[in-house]
């Protein structure tokens, strides 16, 4: 067995934590103070830079790393609270499309301003720009290791 030095070790658990803490933080202050989940402010955002904001579900879960299943249940909650709505794909009626409303992207623009504060405050102000810059690149690196095949 190819066992973790400690140098490595605690980076390793460094990084755990990072994965942990931060989610759960920025999933915090945006319950507090917009009423919106880390991954529902996802998906409006995601909604928000698409084109006339509609986008596939099933594109919309990949974006996401949601599943189908998980993604379906979610706007379908987003749904009630009148933020996005769905419609078949008039291109191809096996798909179905997401389309953020405009109280979708009122309550979007609503959470940005305090979303975009908590983040600087926890990542972007915290380090030099050439640290977030490393910090980005070796982001990168180690997502394009994930293997997202599985993935519905």
């Amino acid at each position: 067995m190819n066992w973790l030095t400690d140098a490595q070790l605690d980076s390793w658990l460094s990084v755990v934590r990072l994965m942990t803490w931060l989610p759960w933080s920025i999933d915090q202050q945006l319950r507090r103070d917009s009423g919106l989940g880390m991954v529902e402010y996802q998906v409006l955002a995601m909604l928000s830079e698409s084109p006339r904001r509609i986008m596939r579900m099933s594109s919309l879960a990949e974006v996401t790393n949601a599943s189908l299943s998980r993604l379906s249940h979610l706007v379908k909650r987003l749904e009630g609270r009148g933020l996005v709505r769905r419609e078949p794909d008039p291109a191809d009626g096996r798909f179905t499309n997401a389309i953020l409303t405009d109280k979708g992207f009122k309550t979007l623009a609503g959470a940005a301003p305090g979303h975009v504060a908590h983040v600087r405050s926890l990542v972007i102000d915290v380090l030099s720009p050439e640290q977030l810059r490393r910090l980005g690149l070796a982001a990168d690196r180690i997502v394009s290791r994930i293997d997202t095949s599985a993935i519905d």
